[in-house]
């Protein structure tokens, strides 16, 4: 592991109007340190033993939602823990501060992704049928200390798939322009496309392997949500935006659910 300084991205391998100036992804060209392929293999490992230590069916200890904190929080941990193996103190290269801004641009790409999944899921339910997610039945039939508690966890478990979304992104960056020689752009957008296409796909599980409306419904959600990361760079940003969106759908959703038995 080397320290670098960094060449910038000139203007017109830049985004112009999807990313913010003065501000880079980390790694992929030498800074704030160098990442080489096996050490970024080493990391992908992690985040695939993290996703599956979440989605396996494994008897953890504790009862309930408390048995369940644990692997959100691994989600997250292990992958970042090997980032910090192979990067330094570097890790954190990949958070920002978190102001007033990064506040509403959170509440602002939450709220657009909320229109452009309602508005792709109704145009997919129009050719498709849908599956609907198996914790909106779950929530339904939880009492009001349950439902604190699985809003609770969800905090850590989104930041987590934050993780392992974007930190794939920054390898698949760094094989599109450093291995494959592409332009900076292209590579961008190669590694925004498979890294949301992985995203989908690891949510089949969710949805009854339902491999059209992952790849579709939660592929499209993810490419809106991994936008602010585009822009700012900053993980707490898309995970906010992230935390904010799945709280409101779920919220509705339960909120919806509450007054069906009410009639």
């Amino acid at each position: 592991m080397t320290s670098n300084t960094q060449t910038p991205a000139t203007a017109s391998d830049r985004f112009t109007r999807l990313e913010d100036a003065g501000r880079d992804f980390p790694y992929y060209n030498g800074a704030p340190t160098t990442i080489t392929t096996a050490q970024w293999l080493l990391v992908l490992v992690a985040v695939v033993v993290a996703f599956l230590l979440l989605a396996l069916p494994i008897d953890w200890p504790g009862e309930g939602l408390a048995g369940q904190f644990l692997p959100a929080l691994l989600l997250p941990g292990l992958p970042l823990a090997a980032l910090a193996i192979v990067a330094g103190r570097h890790w954190r290269a990949i958070f920002g501060k978190v102001g007033t801004r990064e506040l509403r641009l959170m509440l602002g790409f939450a709220l657009l992704n909320i229109v452009v999944s309602m508005s792709v899921g109704a145009i997919f339910k129009a050719m498709a049928d849908v599956t609907p997610n198996a914790a909106n039945a779950l929530l339904a039939g939880m009492g009001t200390g349950e439902r604190v508690g699985f809003f609770a966890k969800m905090l850590p478990q989104l930041f987590g798939e934050e993780v392992i979304t974007l930190l794939p992104f920054l390898a698949l960056l760094q094989w599109f322009t450093r291995n494959l020689g592409m332009g900076r752009k292209a590579g961008i957008i190669g590694a925004w496309l498979v890294s949301s296409l992985a995203f989908g796909l690891i949510h089949l599980p969710a949805y009854d392997w339902n491999l059209v409306q992952c790849i579709v419904i939660i592929g499209s959600a993810r490419m809106v949500l991994t936008l602010p990361w585009i822009l700012t760079k900053n993980i707490w940003v898309s995970t906010g935006a992230h935390v904010i969106n799945d709280w409101l759908l779920f919220g509705v959703g339960l909120l919806g659910a509450g007054l069906v038995a009410n009639t």
